[in-house]
């Protein structure tokens, strides 16, 4: 019988990533829904560097937070829904995010990037209230993009929603605990299985400074 342990799932900077994105998402909401408008820029301009930082470290973080270990073709997508997503087997599990929840991870990562594309361009109905960036666009243009940062928010909270009904239907069928990994880095497992590849702690600290400073110089000599 295999032996019961605790293997490593997530790094730190993904989790870190995950709860920031958490938290940024409901400061988005708040200051948005209160005309809080000087703190929701801010916590736009900290989102945007937090998906720079997130991209950046798909490409040269740990293993299970690469993109090229979680995006798969359309035919593990549907080889995972037909004879794993329903299945109660442990062979089900995945070491890291399963091809349904990779696409999952690419489509909030698009959403969001979209999203904070159109608050940098969107103008209030006076044109007092806009994005750093409407200067570029027509009036009309930047109240467009007002109206879509608007309803794209709808879109991201039903996202969040399904989030939500997928971690709970992982809970009751697989009684796998996706959240507690995400706190504490570990699941437990049997022992055959291996663990991720962690990625240096020093790539990641440059990896978010650098992330922060882009962001910062972008707005700093183009931001209006």
């Amino acid at each position: 019988m295999p032996t019961i342990r605790r293997t490593r799932l997530w790094d730190a900077p993904t989790r870190l990533f995950h709860w920031s994105l958490v938290a940024l998402f409901g400061a988005l909401w708040w200051t948005g829904k209160n005309g809080v408008l000087d703190w929701h820029r801010r916590a736009g301009y900290c989102l945007i560097a937090l998906l720079l930082f997130r991209i950046t470290w798909g490409l040269v973080g740990g293993s299970t937070a690469r993109f090229s270990r979680f995006v798969k073709g359309p035919r593990d997508v549907v080889r995972y829904v037909r004879y794993s997503m329903f299945s109660r087997a442990e062979t089900a599990q995945t070491l890291g995010h399963n091809p349904l929840g990779g696409w999952s991870v690419l489509v909030m990562l698009v959403l969001l990037i979209t999203q904070t594309g159109l608050g940098l361009v969107s103008v209030d109905v006076d044109g007092i209230e806009s994005g750093p960036f409407s200067y570029l666009v027509a009036f009309d243009t930047g109240r467009k993009a007002a109206y879509l940062h608007h309803l794209m928010f709808n879109v991201l909270l039903g996202i969040v929603a399904l989030h939500i009904l997928a971690v709970l239907f992982y809970l009751l069928l697989h009684r796998e605990n996706l959240v507690w990994p995400m706190i504490s880095g570990n699941r437990i497992s049997r022992d055959e299985e291996t663990g991720m590849i962690a990625a240096p702690a020093a790539r990641a600290a440059g990896v978010i400074v650098v992330s922060g400073i882009i962001v910062w110089g972008i707005l700093k000599i183009w931001g209006r």
